[in-house]
Formats: structure tokens, sequence, C-alpha cells
């Protein structure tokens, strides 16, 4: 399983971007919870968090990818077997979302390592029949096993989760090629369950919609139309969607999101001088919201910067998969730069307010310890393919 370790291929770029990229969220945590006294220690936390994720990371850089194809049926099924665990003994943790399960004594989350299990399960199958994925059978099967962990999180309820898996399958189901009049057949069936599945949607998932829907400016509430679509669709609206009040309460932490961005201008504020930041005006500033701590403190530039070191890191392990010397390992290194790129439109995108709150963070600079360490664990996963690349390529 460590056979054939070559340093020389480790992509110690993209290691030493990774780092730069923590090296901003540390920073960026200790100037969102420095004066608040419950918080004051998170930055140090999340450099343990860090270290830890290193560890994991050259773990899984060590160990050899091609192994994995032979865990890859086992511990989806585990994955399943947890997942209905949870859904029947689960904790909520005060979050609503029936996500943790009790092991040894300490509480875990079976999706966040789900992500994972999903990318090695489907680049597995994807791989195993890739003879046989331009036949529809085959396609229909890889999209019910995906559609088996997808049914079980979104009960929890977890939303966010959901649609990250829905994306990684998709993305994987792509790059591992498939006709595309198959593509338009499934687009032509998902569309016709959009009723069914709009109709099953939780309370508080309506709630994060209406509050990313215009607003008609006379009347304070949702337009007119889309209100009515709503009415017409669901039996029962929360208050976010027909109350003016609860629509503007629900979205107090997007507008100040939207408030620290353009406080940021071009060259920020300063590092801890941001007033939306400082002030406790902008809630989870150190998860969900940290990059709007970001845009405010140093402006576009900054802004831009971080964005682009992670197009960087996004790129780099595209580039990881292309060199791969096997369909597993293309589809392993794929599956990880659409995490990265999944986690980072959707957490901008909610910050800026052009797609709705779902809890997902920024990608190395949001604090928090699963998040962090698995973030790192994915980065092993590629460094894991291109230690093993099919011939040596200088950058």
């Amino acid at each position: 399983m460590f056979a054939r370790i070559n340093w020389r291929h480790f992509d110690w770029l993209l290691l030493w971007v990774v780092l730069i990229l923590c090296g901003f969220g540390v920073a960026m945590i200790y100037s969102a919870t420095h004066n608040s006294p419950d918080l004051a220690d998170y930055w140090r936390r999340q450099v343990n968090f860090v270290g830890i994720g290193l560890v994991a990371l050259f773990f899984v850089a060590l160990l050899d990818y091609r192994q994995l194809s032979l865990l890859a049926v086992p511990s989806f099924l585990i994955f399943i077997v947890l997942l209905v665990v949870v859904y029947f003994f689960g904790d909520t943790q005060g979050s609503g979302s029936q996500s943790w399960i009790a092991v040894g004594g300490t509480l875990v989350q079976p999706t966040e390592a789900g992500k994972f299990l999903i990318i090695i399960f489907l680049s597995w199958y994807l791989s195993w029949f890739r003879a046989s994925m331009q036949k529809l059978p085959y396609l229909i099967m890889a999209l019910v096993l995906l559609f088996m962990p997808l049914i079980l999180v979104y009960i929890q309820p977890d939303f966010g989760m959901t649609i990250t898996y829905a994306f990684l399958g998709g993305a994987l189901i792509l790059a591992a090629g498939v006709r595309y009049r198959h593509l338009l057949i499934l687009g032509t069936a998902a569309l016709a369950i959009v009723p069914l599945l709009a109709s099953t949607l939780q309370g508080y998932m309506l709630a994060r919609i209406c509050i990313f829907l215009p607003i008609d400016e006379a009347t304070g509430q949702i337009s007119a139309p889309l209100l009515g679509f709503l009415r017409t669709t669901f039996s029962s609206l929360p208050s976010e969607c027909v109350q003016p009040a609860a629509n503007t309460a629900a979205s107090y932490n997007v507008d100040q999101a939207l408030i620290a961005v353009g406080n940021g201008g071009l060259t920020g504020m300063g590092w801890v001088q941001g007033t939306q930041n400082q002030l406790h005006f902008l809630r989870v500033r150190h998860t969900d919201f940290i990059f709007s701590v970001i845009a405010e403190e140093l402006g576009l530039i900054g802004a831009s910067l971080i964005l682009l070191l992670l197009l960087f890191v996004i790129w780099r392990v595209l580039n990881i998969a292309d060199r791969a010397q096997d369909p597993f390992g293309r589809l392993l290194a794929t599956g990880v730069a659409a995490l990265v790129f999944f986690q980072v439109v959707i957490n901008v995108g909610m910050n800026l307010k052009v797609m709705p709150v779902t809890g997902l963070t920024l990608p190395f600079i949001s604090y928090g310890g699963s998040s962090l360490v698995s973030m790192l664990f994915a980065i092993g996963l590629a460094e894991s393919v291109a230690m093993r690349h099919r011939k040596i390529e200088f950058f």
C-alpha cells in the first residue's frame, strides 16, 4: 500500500498554496473572534486543526490510492448503514437537522466523511464499468446508487449536504463520459419530478429560499408572481415567505454581509478594523460569512487574491487528474476539484446574496475542525494520485 513512493512527484506548490490559504484563515478567524470572550481562542484551535489536517494529508498521500478501490464497496455500504442509524437514533445538536450519532461517547457526523466516500465509490464504479457507461442501464444504476445517500441525507434534513452530494455525483458522471442523448433523457425526467421534490421541502429550506428571492419594494413582500407560484405549490408557507417583517429579520445576516462587502471597497478597512465585523453586526462571521470579513477588511484586492488562490488549487488538482495513470485516479482527483469548486461558489454566492444560505464553509478559510481536516484530507487524496502519475512533467 505504501509502495512506489516518489516524493519528486509530490505537488509541493499545491501544498504551499493550501498552507497560505490556511494561514489567511487563521488570521481572519482571529480578526472575527478576538474581541468575543467566548470565541477568543478559536484561532488557536484552528491552528491545531491545521496540524491535524496536515497529518491526515500526508498519511493519505502516502497511501496508494489504487488500494482504495478495494474499500469502495464496503465503505459505501457502511456509510448507508450509518445514515440509517442516524435516521432512527440521530441527535440534532440543536441545529434542527438530525445528523449526529454517538460513537464511543463522541458525537460524529457521518455526512462529512460521506463526501469522500461518495467520491471514492463513484470513482470506482465509473472506472470499473467505464466500457459500459455508454449504455443507459449502467448510467441509471450509478444514479440509483447516488440517490440512496441523497435521500437519507435529505430527510435528516440537510439540504446543503444533499446538493453537495448531488453536485459531486453529477460532476463525476459527466467526467466519466456519457452520451448526450442519455443526459437529455435524464434531464427531462429530472424536470418532471421537480414539482414532487419541491413539495417535500422542509420549512427552514423554504425560508432560506424566500430570503434569497427578490422583494417588491412597494409591498415589502416577495414579488407577486413568485409568491403566487409558492402558494400553489406548497400547502403552507413559513412566515419568511409571506410576512415582510419576518423576511427582513431572517435576512439580517445576509444583508449585513452585503454591507460588509461594500464597506471594504478596493483596499479594505484594514485587518481587525472592519466595522460590521468588530461591532458584531455580522453573525457567524468566523464560519459561514468569513468571506464578508475578508472583503471588508482586505477589500476587493484581498478578496480577489483569496479567490485566485482557491482557483489555483482547483486548477492544480485538475492538472493532477489530467496526468493520472488510470481512470480511477483521474476521477478521484476530479471529485476533489469538484468539491472545492462547489463549496467556494456556494459560500461566496451566499455572502453576496446571489445564492441561498446553505451552511457550506469556505474551504481552508472558515473555522471548523471537521471542515478543515476533511479538505486537507481531500488534498491528500489528490497528492496520492500525483505521486503515482504516469509520467514526470515540469511546471
